[in-house]
C-alpha cells in the first residue's frame, strides 16, 4: 500500500512538472509574447534635426489635432499649437478656429489651459484676428519685444485679398492672459524684421531690442502699379503698442502696363500659369545660383525646392490671388507637419519674389533660406557665357534610343513615343557641382491598354553629354539613374541609356 501511494505521489509531482513546463514554454504566454515581440527599426528622415520622422510625425499629429478642450458648436480648428507659456512645465495651447455658421467671421484664437481647480483643461481667453481666410493661417510664437514674453503671431489673408498680421503678448493681467498689440491689414506683404540681441539677452540676464514689422503696399500716388510704400511698425514700451513709424517709397520696375495688369487681374489661374516654370535664386549682388532654385508645377500641384544639394517636394495645397502676385500655402509630402507659405511678389516679367514662412509642427532642421529673388531658368540659360559647353535647362531636340523616340520642347514638356504609348511630362537640365543632371516628371501616358493617366513618378538621371560647341542641343545623351538626397548624388546602378540625336 505504501508503495501505491508512494508511485501516485510520484505521478503527480511529474504531472505537475510538465504542466508547469508546458505552461511556460506554451504559445499561450501573453508575457512571453511580449518580450519575443521584434523591434522596431527607427530610420531617421534626412531633413531631420536627429528625429524618427515617422512616429516623431505621428506624435506631433496626434497632439496637434488633439483639442484639450471642446470648442462650441459650430466652431472648428484651423491650426493648433502647443508651448509651454508660463514656464510650468504643462503645455497650454493656442487653437486658431473659425466659426462655420458664421461665414464671414474672422478667424478667432482661444488660449486653453490647465486648471489646478477642476484638474482638466479649460478655455481660459478667445479673441478675433484680421484674417478672414482659414486656408492661409499661419500661426506660432516669438518674442519680438524682446523680454521674454511669448507673443502670439497669427498671420493670413482677408476677404479683401489683403495679408493681415495679428500680435498678441502675454499679461499679466488676471483672466486675460493675452493683450493685442498690433494688427495690421494691408495689400502687400508682412513680415518681421529681426535684429541680433546681445550675448546678455540670451544669457537671460537683459532685455534685447524689439523687432519691427515692416508693412509693404501700393503707392496709391504712383501710376507704377509695382511701386511700393515699405511702413515700418515699431514697438512702443509705454503704451505696450506697435506704432506706425516711417515709411519710405520703393521703387518698382517699368513694365509695360497692360501686361503687368494682365497678370496681377486677380483671375484664376493667370499668376499660376506665369509661374509654371523653374527658377534660380538671384544673390543681393545680382548673380545667379544655380545650386538653389524652385520649380513651380500647377498642373500637378507641386513646388520643388533644391537647395544644400537636397530636394523637398512639397504639394500645393491652395493659392490665393494678391496685388502683387501670389500666396500659396503647401505641405511637404514626406513630413505632413512641415507647412510652408510662399508670399510671390512680381519684379519684372522674369524675376519674381519670394517670402517664405515656415510652419513647423515638428522640431526639424530647415537648413537653406528661400526669401530673396528668383529669376526664370529661361532667360538665365541664355545670358552670358557661364552655360557654354553645357546643357540648357530646356532645348528643342529628339533623340532615339532604346526605350523608345524622347522629344524635348523648348516649353519645358517632353513626349516619350514607345510601342504605340506616348508618354508625356515635364523635364529640366541642372547642373549640381560640375555635373549635369536631367529631371524627368513623368505625367500621363496614353494608349488603348491604358485609357487613364498613370500616377506622376519623378526621375533623375546623371547626364554624360557629347557636346558639340556649335550644336544647342548634345548629340547624344547617356543618362544613369541617380537618386538626391542629403549625401548627394547616388547611382543607383542600373545601367546606362544612351539616347541618340535624331537629325
Amino acid at each position: 500500500m505504501n508503495r501505491i501511494s508512494l508511485l501516485s505521489t510520484i505521478g503527480v509531482f511529474l504531472a505537475c512538472a510538465v504542466g508547469i513546463i508546458i505552461f511556460a514554454l506554451g504559445p499561450f504566454d501573453e508575457r512571453n509574447t511580449r518580450e519575443h515581440r521584434p523591434t522596431r527599426v527607427v530610420i531617421p528622415h534626412e531633413t531631420g534635426g536627429g528625429y524618427d520622422s515617422a512616429a516623431a510625425e505621428q506624435m506631433a499629429l496626434e497632439d496637434s489635432v488633439s483639442i484639450k478642450a471642446p470648442l462650441n458648436d459650430g466652431e472648428i480648428a484651423v491650426s493648433v499649437l502647443n508651448q509651454d507659456l508660463d514656464g510650468d512645465s504643462i503645455d497650454e495651447q493656442i487653437v486658431a478656429f473659425r466659426n462655420l455658421l458664421e461665414t464671414k467671421s474672422p478667424v478667432s484664437i482661444t488660449c486653453i489651459g490647465y486648471d489646478e481647480r477642476i484638474k482638466g483643461y479649460r478655455r481660459l481667453w478667445s479673441a478675433s484676428t484680421a484674417a478672414t481666410r482659414p486656408g492661409t493661417i499661419s500661426l506660432y510664437t516669438q518674442d519680438i519685444t524682446g523680454d521674454r514674453s511669448a507673443c502670439v503671431i497669427i498671420t493670413g489673408m482677408n476677404s479683401y485679398g489683403e495679408h493681415t498680421m495679428t500680435v498678441f503678448r502675454q499679461s499679466a493681467v488676471a483672466g486675460s492672459p493675452f493683450t493685442k498689440i498690433a494688427e495690421i491689414r494691408i495689400d502687400g506683404s508682412i513680415t518681421v524684421q529681426e535684429t541680433g540681441r546681445s550675448q546678455a539677452y540670451h544669457q537671460g540676464i537683459a532685455n534685447g531690442q524689439p523687432y519691427t514689422i515692416a508693412a509693404y503696399g501700393h503707392d496709391r500716388h504712383s501710376a507704377n502699379i509695382l511701386d511700393q510704400i515699405e511702413t515700418i511698425y515699431t514697438f512702443n514700451p509705454a503704451s505696450g503698442l506697435y506704432e506706425q513709424g516711417k515709411a519710405t517709397r520703393i521703387p518698382g520696375s517699368q513694365i509695360e502696363q497692360r501686361r503687368l495688369r494682365e497678370l496681377l487681374s486677380g483671375e484664376k489661374g493667370v499668376f499660376e500659369n506665369f509661374i509654371n516654370d523653374l527658377w534660380y535664386y538671384v544673390s543681393p549682388e545680382g548673380t545667379v545660383d544655380k545650386s538653389q532654385y524652385i520649380y513651380f508645377d500647377p498642373v500637378n500641384r507641386e513646388i520643388i525646392f533644391f537647395g544644400d544639394e537636397t530636394q523637398q517636394v512639397f504639394n500645393w495645397i491652395n493659392s490665393n490671388p494678391t496685388r502683387y502676385g501670389l500666396y500659396i500655402s503647401s505641405q511637404n509630402i514626406s513630413v505632413t507637419t512641415l507647412r510652408r507659405f510662399l508670399d510671390i511678389e512680381l519684379e519684372s516679367l522674369d524675376q519674381v519674389r519670394l517670402r517664405v514662412f515656415e510652419d513647423v509642427r515638428l522640431k526639424i532642421a530647415v537648413s537653406a533660406s528661400w526669401d530673396g529673388s528668383y529669376r526664370r531658368a529661361g532667360n538665365t540659360a541664355r545670358s552670358g557665357d557661364e552655360n557654354r559647353g553645357t546643357v540648357s535647362p530646356f532645348i528643342d531636340a529628339v533623340y532615339d534610343s532604346a526605350l523608345g523616340r524622347l522629344h524635348f520642347f523648348r516649353n519645358g514638356t517632353y513626349e516619350l513615343s514607345a510601342s504605340g504609348a506616348i508618354r508625356k511630362g515635364r523635364y529640366v537640365f541642372f547642373r549640381i557641382n560640375g555635373q549635369e543632371l536631367l529631371e524627368l516628371r513623368t505625367g500621363t501616358e496614353l494608349s488603348p491598354e491604358k485609357p487613364k493617366p498613370e500616377s506622376s513618378a519623378r526621375l533623375v538621371y546623371l547626364v554624360d553629354p557629347s557636346l558639340n560647341e556649335d550644336a544647342e542641343a548634345p548629340a547624344s545623351l547617356n543618362l544613369s539613374r541617380v537618386r538626391l538626397g542629403a549625401m548627394g548624388i547616388q547611382d543607383l546602378h542600373e545601367g546606362q541609356i544612351v539616347f541618340s540625336i535624331v537629325q
